[in-house]
């Protein structure tokens, strides 16, 4: 005799907590933008702007990182290219890193392309970008004959 009563979806419980323990950072759907170890953004906004912050450690020059914003999406992308070689008496190494990052990311408020100011410094990209003021649109007169 059994002292725990039978209950046929147990083994379909744990086969989906196996199952989510796999998948953690499998993306919900194919296409969709998933950070397998690559930048990770912070996003806050302020009274009058939107401010993201990546850590993007290696970057030489301004043209190694491309930064768009479209439809309300900011979108972060580019390559590294890193070389660093140790020499010392009885040993010899040398590391390369090669490689594109590629980050999108939905914004909180609607930005404006217009006034947007990114910043790089010891490894960390801040992008500012202003909000869109809401106009409370005109008032149109009717006439009236």
């Amino acid at each position: 005799m059994a002292l725990v009563p039978y209950d046929p979806f147990r083994q379909l419980a744990n086969l989906r907590k196996d199952f989510d323990r796999i998948f953690f950072d499998f993306p919900s759907a194919f296409g969709m933008e998933q950070n397998w170890g690559g930048i990770r953004v912070d996003i806050h906004e302020t009274e009058n702007e939107v401010v993201a912050t990546c850590d993007l450690p290696g970057l030489d020059k301004k043209e190694d990182v491309d930064i768009s914003i479209d439809q309300n999406t900011l979108r972060i992308s580019g390559s590294m290219n890193r070389t660093t070689e140790t020499k010392e008496e009885h040993m010899h190494r040398k590391e390369r890193f090669a490689g594109r990052f590629h980050r999108s990311v939905s914004l909180p408020s609607p930005v404006s392309n217009e006034g947007v100011k990114a910043t790089y410094k010891n490894g960390v990209l801040e992008v500012k970008m202003p909000k869109v003021t809401k106009d409370d649109g005109k008032k149109i007169d009717v006439e009236f004959h």
